[in-house]
């Protein structure tokens, strides 16, 4: 990854944080908010996007950008800085190769003790019903 890349390309916003805080949260814009757009990036590999996206499926919106939020501290610094390591942390992390999956069959023991918890269950229900004297 060519974080230093990753950095020109970053989009930072900043606004007022949320919550209790007094006069401070009412005049400092302290909430930061850092957008990547990861689809168009020059800083990784097609390969490597590809994992990306597939790692941080849920994480992306519908043009395939990245953002974080960050407005737990009182100085935009720190929150900045925390974004920062977030993103890069979520970014290494999604860069590992898509796992394989997995074919095969269950196996024949796990077969045999659902089938017999299923029956178990069909046992007890059974046993609810109405009894004719």
């Amino acid at each position: 990854m060519n974080w230093p890349k990753v950095r020109e390309e970053l989009e930072l916003r900043t606004s007022r944080s949320s919550g209790a805080g007094g006069q401070h949260v009412n005049k400092t814009e302290s909430r930061v908010e850092l957008v990547f757009d990861l689809l168009s990036s020059e800083a990784f590999t097609d390969r490597e996007k590809r994992n990306l996206k597939h790692h941080l499926g849920r994480k992306m919106d519908a043009n395939g950008r990245v953002s974080v939020v960050d407005q737990s501290g009182r100085s935009q610094h720190t929150n900045r800085k925390r974004a920062l390591a977030r993103l890069k942390e979520m970014l290494e992390r999604g860069r590992r190769p898509i796992p394989k999956a997995h074919k095969g069959k269950p196996f024949v023991a796990n077969k045999r003790k659902r089938l017999d918890r299923k029956k178990r269950r069909g046992e007890i229900k059974a046993s609810r019903g109405k009894r004719w004297l």
